[in-house]
């Protein structure tokens, strides 16, 4: 990645296996999310469940945060495009390939099913990465449902070198600036969606509406990476994000019964994205100052590293769950299904993970890094 040469940048920047540990619990509170498509559990632990998308929330925010994080001077652009495509996209193709015969068919498609026809023109946009950029849901959630995500990602690498010529040369305050400001921006935006449904704002494509909380990561490390520790306890950072789904559902319970209290679940990802960058600072923070954190435990942090394998095979088991044993109804007894598809998430991830993942992001790393190494060797020499 091209950027301004700066002190800072080649400072050497702490691992904070915290944060690899968290991650894990975000994949964890997505798979919930769609353990309600299959096996919903009664009462109040369902609504808490309904929520679990907020896990891609915490992925954004992290990306930003990370690449920045352990962003170097000595990395070019092409470079750094390459190793995110090595990161994410060997895996994506195994599990859309996975994916494909759990969720599309060639016979007839009962009424409310969510099977899909096979159609190879929508998956090739799967493949490329470029699904996100359309809102019809046939689209957008095509090939492995769970990779739209992906393209939102693409979207965030491509900007990413970019971005950074911006944020580099700022200061620590100018940092915390731009963070407070993309924060005001989404705050904004989802006000105007809001107020003004018919407007063009809704038809905003993902990726873009998406990308201020990858910029608010991007800050907050710029500005940790400056010196910036705040003193914010970790039990008080994950809770700022517990808060925000608390005030969440509270809001849907009392609205119509305390004045103003609805528009809370309008600006629920927002409030959710605000949550996110305090548990990150805070446990980085945390980390920096030497603190053992709950989430740095080795577990966790094996876990936290499968998480993205985790990521793109959970719906692929829990829907084909479904294909086997049809929609079960609420019950707390469904929560032995969790433990079991769980389980099952876990040991395919620890697969993809372990004999593709990790392999051939090695592998295609040491290409590059070989063929910078022989076009950097001056003419003539030996």
């Amino acid at each position: 990645m091209s950027l301004p040469s700066r002190n800072v940048l080649a400072e050497p920047t702490q691992r904070l296996d915290a944060l690899t540990g968290l991650r894990w619990w975000a994949a964890f509170l997505v798979f919930f999310y769609h353990m309600l498509v299959f096996a919903p559990v009664p009462g109040l632990l369902a609504q808490v469940f309904s929520y679990g998308y907020f896990g891609v929330t915490f992925f954004f925010v992290l990306s930003g945060f990370v690449l920045t994080w352990s962003a170097r001077p000595a990395v070019s652009t092409s470079t750094f495009y390459w190793r995110r495509f090595a990161r994410i996209w060997p895996s994506h193709m195994v599990a859309l390939l996975l994916a494909i015969p759990v969720f599309y068919t060639f016979a007839v498609i009962p009424e409310g099913s969510f099977l899909k026809p096979f159609d190879l023109g929508i998956l090739a946009l799967s493949v490329v990465l470029l699904q996100a950029w359309w809102s019809n849901p046939m689209i957008l959630f095509s090939g492995n449902p769970a990779a739209w995500t992906l393209t939102c990602e693409a979207f965030f690498y491509a900007l990413h070198p970019w971005i950074s010529r911006v944020l580099v040369p700022m200061a620590k305050r100018g940092a915390l600036l731009l963070a407070a400001g993309v924060v005001l921006y989404a705050f904004v935006y989802r006000a105007g969606v809001a107020l003004a449904p018919e407007s063009w704002l809704p038809l905003v494509p993902l990726p873009v509406q998406r990308l201020p909380e990858f910029v608010l990561g991007m800050a907050l490390a710029w500005a940790m990476r400056n010196g910036w520790r705040p003193r914010i306890h970790p039990f008080v950072g994950v809770g700022a994000m517990a808060a925000a789904i608390l005030a969440i559902l509270l809001s849907s319970r009392l609205n119509g019964v305390v004045p103003l209290i609805g528009y809370v679940g309008t600006f629920a990802n927002e409030l959710f994205t605000v949550g996110c960058a305090i548990a990150i600072v805070a446990l980085a923070s945390a980390s920096l100052n030497g603190r053992r954190v709950f989430f740095d435990t080795r577990l966790q942090v094996k876990l936290g590293e499968w998480s993205f394998a985790f990521y793109l095979v959970h719906a692929t088991v829990i829907y084909t769950a479904l294909r086997l044993f049809g929609l079960q109804p609420p019950s707390w007894t469904n929560l032995i299904w969790y433990v079991v598809l769980l389980a099952a998430c876990i040991v395919a991830a620890w697969a993809l993970h372990s004999f593709v993942e990790r392999p051939l992001e090695r592998r295609m790393r040491r290409w590059k890094d070989k063929r910078d190494a022989t076009r950097s060797v001056p003419v003539g020499a030996a």
